[in-house]
């Protein structure tokens, strides 16, 4: 876990952390506060509660943000249930944001069981959800193949109780180049919604969707009534992370070579300058959607 300044915002952070490359903390901390921060074993729900049950009994469990990830464990996230209960207990204003992290591609990175957890229990408390099409899929049952069946499947989470969520990326057979992102929100009872389409890169990246969640969390703080906006932004510096560490590790490769998985790591902190200030987008296509 990690913690942001002891002012406004406090962001607690619950995810993996790895002392190697860029995935979980180690990839969605930078973006949002730029000190170290501790790694340490792998964690279990009586761990957890340990950990918090600290940071009540010191009274500074009042955080502005919540952000959670990667959850392997079923007492590991049935404590999270319980923490953001108390947490949004503290503070009723508490955004909380939720990365289903279940897996990418037809592949879990989870324990299957977690599923009815995350879609019956956690995705209700959420303020932002933000699936891939894969976990969109397993937490709805509908299979996005289109533009109507993600959004059915967007629908099928906002009638669990959230305001905001942005499926971060789904492709179609008939544009295998192009990755769409769709973010819909219901605000004093109104739907709202837009979509990007932007390039898909010729790679595996890992780490994405934590930098994304870590940014979306920062410009939704910024751009509290204009997600479109804030989407706008997230996805700038996405480009720009992502097309330096394509660069980078095709050159590194020689023509031809195919990099090793270490050239292939986010390049986060030489991206500082694009997550401060995002570039104006350029191979970005935005629409508004009209329901």
């Amino acid at each position: 876990m990690s913690a942001g300044l002891h002012h406004q915002p406090r962001v607690l952070s619950i995810h993996i952390h790895v002392v190697s490359g860029y995935i979980g903390n180690k990839a969605a901390v930078f973006p949002m506060q730029h000190y170290k921060v501790c790694n340490g074993q792998v964690l279990n729900g009586d761990d957890l509660k340990c950990l918090y049950d600290g940071i009540k009994e010191n009274g500074i469990n009042r955080y502005s943000h919540v952000l959670t990830v990667c959850v392997n464990s079923v007492s590991f996230l049935c404590e999270v249930i319980r923490l953001v209960k108390d947490i949004q207990e503290a503070n009723p204003k508490v955004v909380y944001l939720c990365d289903p992290l279940l897996g990418d591609h037809g592949i879990f990175y989870v324990l299957e069981e977690l599923i009815p957890i995350y879609r019956d229990e956690v995705i209700p408390l959420a303020d932002i959800v933000t699936p891939n099409q894969f976990e969109a899929e397993l937490l709805t049952g509908i299979k996005i193949t289109n533009e109507e069946e993600a959004l059915k499947a967007m629908q099928f989470l906002h009638d669990k109780g959230v305001k905001t969520v942005v499926l971060t990326s789904y492709e179609t057979e008939d544009k295998q180049d192009t990755l769409t992102l769709i973010a819909t929100q219901i605000k004093d009872g109104k739907k709202t919604g837009f979509k990007f389409e932007y390039p898909k890169l010729n790679m595996r990246f890992k780490g994405t969707g934590d930098v994304f969640s870590a940014l979306l969390l920062v410009w939704t703080h910024r751009h509290p009534d204009n997600l479109r906006l804030a989407c706008e932004k997230v996805l700038s510096t996405m480009q720009g992370i992502l097309q330096r560490t394509y660069s980078q590790a095709q050159l590194s490769a020689g023509a031809g070579g195919t990099p090793p998985p270490a050239e292939c790591e986010l390049r986060i902190v030489g991206s500082k300058v694009d997550i401060e200030n995002p570039p104006e987008p350029t191979n970005i296509k935005g629409a508004v959607l009209s329901f």
